[in-house]
């Protein structure tokens, strides 16, 4: 069926009005993939039999062994609604949390999308982040609650229990929207009033209380049976309805308008048998509601007949009422269950039900909101009406989504995918006709009679021929034979090669192969691009300048993505979903394609989850390492969320989401495209390291201020202080450079956890900020438009909100740098009293003001010092994470005389009065001094500068209490009663914490929230499906950094301390665990005993 419709897919992509472009999203488990399987079955592709069995969009065999979905798949489906006929572009989407970067992918090409909600369950950590992603890419979504058959047959509720427990799940899921709509509503008020200039009335100060939400229309915002945006399913049976399937059955029984029907059939109504009305109150009269009376009850019975009683005779009312035919095989089969999916994929079909309401409720292409085309074209932190005006003007082509001519095509790759060449069309083993087989079956017996005439022949001039001869004949065939071995060789060498595809989608134009386009990268400006660029230009012009962040190029095959298999097409029209191959040299993971330069890049993709676990790899042969680098190159490109690096010790790492997602990139690695052995290690945790203010108890809540310990937290060691370092008992550390021209004092503060936070959110924002910076170093402008502006204000003043008092008076304006690599969570902080320097913030200060200060000569040794020592700790080499470096002296020498007698003098300026060159140009002595200080910004001065910064930075972090920072999982984990305290111990084992709990209503399942340390977390998973026989399932997001709580460098003193924490205790120093595990991986000296528990060995020969 597939290939005689796909001319008839041709000619429905051509018409964006009947084009459905949709996704299907929902917690892991909840029946994404059973019931795409229903709707592929609709099409003839699959047998309906093997719906929900086979998973056919699960193509991977790690999907099928595993049972879950790990990438999105789309295929194409052909639909018939109300004597119109509808293109259906589906994509599955995984649901498992390591995943959910292709649930990105998947969401950003798609007009609508299904979320689906276990009736069992309900509403899951999955299913709330997929309606965020789903809001935050402006697409409606539609409603399947599935699994309904586990009410009846696991929860055994009544129809009347389970009607209250559907609407309990509808509250929860319309919650969930309702908190998005709020808070979008708050954002657009809060927007408006910055916008507003402040006003003040003349009399009374009147201030709206409302908050804009009443005016906000959302009436079709929220889920509801009535709207027709809910279908109430189990697909694994086959059956699903929405309530207009039985309004339309009971108009015609009762003679009732389907209008009133629909209006009353979900609600609290109910049905006065002697008047023969609907009437309200069906809750407080005690009496069924309608939905129960009519539908539930109808449905009960027939499970109680087909499953539960198996009562013969009562299937047979039921199938002659129904009219429905049921095969003789069908009523014989020991399993129920294949009899009642036969008696309701006749009655009440799953995927008439959710494909019809999709084709009403989903919008098509042309529907798209110009809030959704203004928010992808917002290029970085721009906003739209500060774009150029050709680039403006696109957003008319996209609302139009025009296949003309001379329209502009714009085209985004959300990811790329490899396949194997095989299962590309052109080296796909087409059926053979009738007379290509008869044609074939001729041509083998022409050829075994030439080759049995042949045969004969040699016979008979072997017999002539010498042997000599033979010999040299039989050399020949055998080079021949190795030839042919070589080129056989090298055929399926090149038939095994992985081939990329581009998962993309056309917003506008016809594309077609050959096609010469540009690539935009996502950091082109399109207002940049333009004035680059001739007038006029497009990507079939010959000579293109250079321009960053812009290439051209041409585009290979176009396919139709069909699930498993790829169907090869000529052109593909506006509001499609397609796949191009002969990308692979130009896009990385995603990229946005168009033939006008002042089309701009779309804004990235949301990922939900972040990539946290690390593992170095090699190959088991050195020799195969560049098999392993074009490998992991490979692996890069066809992962969308899994980053690779090069550590500066040489190591290959690879960052995944999680476990699954680890094990499925290895696998990829070995078996596709590295194709050697390789070996990874083990999972490299990642680690902070911080300082806190001095604790006032120790390990064993002992007062430290009574007791004299060993280990005090003001560690002044002897041998610590000397001529070049002193550190007093502040934790002032003065640090003088080897050459003695230099002189810094650096303390280390504890940042508070509020600021810490806020500088790791906003991360991006003070990149931008340091962007802007450097150009105004440089001379350079660059433009910044009002809403980042907007953005690095408010982060001051957050900033000075959250630093308040007498230690940190004007901090926020004396902040010289953030680190590590500029954008991290620790501060320089100038308190240099004789320096005053341009301020970070100078970007918000009027353009025509100039900084008044000017920065020192070796400003910049400061700044990389403070770098390299926040980029790795003291403690294991780690990152810095909430501290605060205060630089509070800084001197420098320079050479300010000639050289006399061969000995350079040296003379101390203070550094704060810059030398005034414009004066002393006449002085050749002063001029070449001045050159020498110049070339000193380059030489020995600077780099021993930073040395002593980066040395004084990790010893004024030593002279405070030094902390470990773990990352944390939240940990979501679904169970039952009985398996619960087995939960608990799992997580107590692994230092896990429970942080809430909560019992389902209507159900026997706890919903269980955790904080987890990420070391602890490996093999998590798997033991707590061992321990609870499969019964919970733990999902694992990355949450946030916590501080661990015991003192790594602390030393048992007393003989009771010694006991409880000393080398033969039970209970060992956490964070003194971890330093040693880092420390030991990266070649560190780790202070241990070689031998540990020595005892005498007793031979074998004295055991006899």
């Amino acid at each position: 069926m597939r290939l005689s419709s796909l001319d008839k897919i041709k000619t429905l992509q051509k018409n964006p009005a009947n084009i459905r472009n949709l996704c299907i999203l929902a917690h892991v488990d909840h029946g994404k993939t059973t019931l795409a399987d229903c709707l592929v079955a609709n099409n003839g592709i699959i047998s309906s039999r093997l719906a929900g069995k086979l998973r056919y969009l699960d193509s991977r065999e790690d999907e099928q062994l595993r049972g879950i979905t790990m990438k999105s798949s789309a295929i194409s489906l052909h639909f018939t609604h109300r004597e119109q006929e509808y293109l259906l572009n589906l994509i599955d989407s995984p649901g498992h949390v390591d995943f959910s970067s292709e649930v990105s992918t998947a969401v950003r090409l798609c007009d609508g999308a299904i979320v689906i909600v276990d009736a069992v369950e309900g509403v899951c950590p999955q299913t709330q982040a997929v309606l965020r992603q789903a809001w935050l890419e402006n697409i409606p979504p539609v409603l399947v609650i599935n699994k309904i058959d586990r009410l009846i047959l696991e929860l055994k509720l009544t129809p009347q229990e389970a009607y209250t427990h559907l609407q309990k799940i509808l509250e929860q899921v319309n919650a969930v929207t309702g908190s998005l709509f709020t808070s979008k509503i708050l954002e657009k008020r809060a927007e408006k009033e910055s916008e507003e200039p402040e006003r003040e009335a003349s009399g009374e100060q009147v201030y709206d209380w409302s908050a804009g939400l009443e005016e906000a229309d959302d009436s079709n915002l929220y889920f509801s049976p009535d709207q027709g945006n809910v279908v109430f399913a189990s697909a694994i049976d086959g059956w699903g309805f929405s309530i207009q399937q039985f309004a339309q059955i009971y108009s015609e029984r009762m003679g009732i308008r389907a209008a009133v029907l629909l209006k009353t059939l979900w609600g609290d109504f109910y049905l006065n048998a002697k008047a023969k009305k609907i009437m309200k109150g069906a809750q407080a009269k005690g009496k069924k509601p309608l939905f129960v009376q009519l539908v539930l009850d109808n449905i009960w019975s027939l499970y109680d007949a087909v499953v539960t009683k198996r009562d013969k005779e009562k299937v047979d009312k039921v199938v002659t009422s129904l009219g429905v035919k049921v095969l003789a095989r069908d009523t014989k089969h020991s399993d129920p269950k294949v009899l009642l999916s036969a008696i309701c994929s006749q009655w009440l079909p799953v995927s008439v039900a959710v494909l019809s309401m999709v084709c009403e409720k989903l919008p098509s292409p042309l529907v798209v909101s110009a809030e959704r085309v203004e928010k992808l074209m917002s290029v970085g932190a721009r906003r739209f009406d500060s774009l150029p005006d050709q680039t403006q003007k696109l957003k008319q082509v996209f609302l139009q989504c025009s296949s003309e001519e001379d329209a502009p095509v714009i085209v985004f790759v959300s990811k790329m995918f490899a396949v194997d060449s095989k299962a590309l069309p052109q080296h796909r083993q087409r059926p053979l006709t009738q007379e290509e087989i008869a044609q074939r079956r001729e041509l083998a017996r022409q050829r075994h009679a030439e080759r049995m005439a042949a045969e004969n022949q040699k016979d008979q001039v072997k017999a002539e021929a010498s042997p000599q001869e033979e010999q040299t004949s039989a050399a020949s065939t055998d080079v021949s034979s190795k030839m042919e071995t070589q080129a056989v060789k090298e055929q399926s060498a090149e038939e095994d090669k992985e081939t990329f595809v581009a998962f993309a989608r056309v917003y506008s134009g016809v594309v077609r192969p050959g096609q010469r386009v540009f690539v935009l990268g996502p950091k082109y400006d399109p207002a940049w691009g333009l004035s680059k660029l001739p007038e006029g230009c497009n990507a079939r012009t010959n000579s293109i300048p250079d321009t960053p962040h812009l290439s051209v190029c041409t585009l290979g095959g176009l396919f139709l993505l069909m699930g498993r298999e790829l169907e090869e097409l000529d052109e593909v029209p506006s509001g499609n979903v397609l796949g191009i191959c002969g990308l692979e040299e130009f896009v990385l993971k995603s990229a946005t394609l168009s033939t006008s330069p002042a089309c701009p890049p779309f804004t990235p993709l949301n990922f939900e989850a972040t990539p946290i676990v690390r593992v170095a790899i090699e190959p088991k042969h050195p020799s195969e390492m560049p098999k392993l680098v074009r490998g992991m190159r490979l692996l890069n490109q066809a992962d969308p969320c899994a980053e690779v690096l090069i550590q500066e010790t040489g190591e290959h790492v690879l960052v995944t989401a999680g476990e699954v997602h680890l094990q499925r990139c290895l696998d990829d690695l070995r078996d596709r495209f590295a194709k050697i052995e390789i070996s990874a290690s083990k999972p490299i945790i990642p680690f902070r390291e911080t300082v806190v203010r001095p604790p006032k108890v120790d390990m064993v809540n002992e007062d430290l201020g009574r007791q004299q310990k060993v280990a005090i937290i003001h560690q002044v060691k002897e041998g610590r202080s000397s001529d070049i370092l002193q550190v007093d008992s502040s934790g002032l550390v003065t640090l003088t450079t080897p050459n003695r021209l230099a002189t810094v004092s650096i303390r280390a503060v504890p940042l508070p956890h509020e600021v810490t936070s806020l500088l790791e959110s906003s991360a991006e924002l003070v990149r931008t900020l340091e962007q802007v910076n450097m150009s105004l170093r440089e001379g350079r402008v660059l433009e910044v438009s009002p809403r980042t502006l907007e953005e690095i204000s408010a982060l001051k003043e957050r900033l000075e909100a959250l630093l308040p008092g007498h230690r940190w008076r004007n901090a926020v304006e004396r902040i010289w740098a953030f680190g590590p690599r500029r954008y991290g969570p620790n501060i320089l902080l100038n308190s240099v009293e004789s320096y005053q320097r341009p301020s970070v913030w100078q970007c918000l200060s009027s353009s025509g003001d100039k900084p008044q200060n000017t920065l020192r000569d070796l400003d910049n040794s400061i700044v990389s010092g403070f770098q390299l020592a926040s980029l790795s700790g003291p403690m294991c080499e780690e990152p810095l994470m909430g501290v605060c470096f205060s630089v509070e002296r800084w001197d420098v020498q320079t050479n300010a005389t000639l050289h006399q007698d061969s000995v350079e003098e040296e003379d101390s300026i203070p550094h704060d009065a810059p030398v005034d060159s414009e004066g002393q140009e006449g002085d050749a002595a002063v001029g070449q001094a001045k050159r020498r200080a110049e070339a000193d910004c380059y030489g020995p001065v600077s780099g021993q500068l930073i040395a002593a910064t980066k040395e004084a930075c990790r010893q004024a972090f030593q002279a405070q209490p030094q902390r470990l920072m773990a990352a944390m999982y939240t940990c979501e984990i679904m169970a039952t009663a009985e398996v619960l305290g087995r939960v608990y111990g799992v997580l107590g084992k692994r230092e896990g914490r429970v942080v809430q709990e909560e019992m389902k209503e209507g159900t026997d399942m706890f919903s269980i929230k955790a904080i987890l340390p990420v070391a602890e977390s490996f093999g998590f998973a798997e033991e707590i499906r061992k321990r609870t026989s499969g019964l919970a399932s733990p999902q694992l997001v990355f949450s946030h950094w916590e501080v661990i709580g015991s003192d790594p460098f602390w030393v048992p003193t007393t003989e009771e301390e010694y006991l409880h924490f000393g080398e033969k205790a039970d209970s060992a120093n956490q964070a003194l665990k971890y330093m040693n595990a880092v420390r030991r991986r990266k070649g560190l000296y780790v202070e241990e005993k070689i031998v540990e528990h020595g005892e005498k060995q007793r031979t074998l020969g004295k055991n006899k």
